[in-house]
């Protein structure tokens, strides 16, 4: 078993615990899902790489501007199912790579990331996500915690 380097783009298999989650006491989250690495820096330029990843999710947006829905081809791309698929941009995870709550996927036991979003859909990602912060309206759970 390898370990992928953190890259901001790769979909790895993640064990994400959302907001309302973390509210209702929870400091383990319900599934495991994939994510999307948005952030993985070094702390000081070595040592830890701080990591920050997006969900992934069936469930359709309770506000369109807080998802962005991934394009078939992607998905199939991804070897994801046949369903529809969103990014979430207001929920975000941080923890200290490759952490705790890193999986492998369903079936590839050994396999740990999916693939590299396209470079357009992770800058729409990007940019959506440091819109909302400017709003406000991002929640981050720390994971290391």
């Amino acid at each position: 078993m390898s370990l992928p380097a953190p890259r901001p783009g790769l979909v790895i298999r993640h064990t994400f615990l959302w907001s309302h989650e973390r509210a209702a006491g929870a400091d383990e989250a319900a599934k495991d899902r994939p994510c999307a690495i948005v952030v993985a820096a070094r702390v000081g330029g070595v040592g830890a790489v701080t990591t920050i990843v997006a969900p992934i999710t069936h469930r359709p947006p309770d506000d369109p501007q807080a998802s962005i829905e991934i394009p078939p081809a992607t998905c199939r791309e991804l070897g994801f199912d046949a369903g529809r698929h969103w990014l979430r941009l207001d929920e975000l995870n941080r923890f200290t790579w490759p952490g705790y709550d890193l999986r492998p996927i369903p079936g590839r036991t050994e396999d740990f990331a999916y693939v590299m979003l396209p470079p357009a859909l992770f800058e729409r990602l990007r940019q959506g996500i440091l819109t909302l912060q400017r709003a406000r309206q991002t929640h981050v759970q720390d994971r290391d915690g």
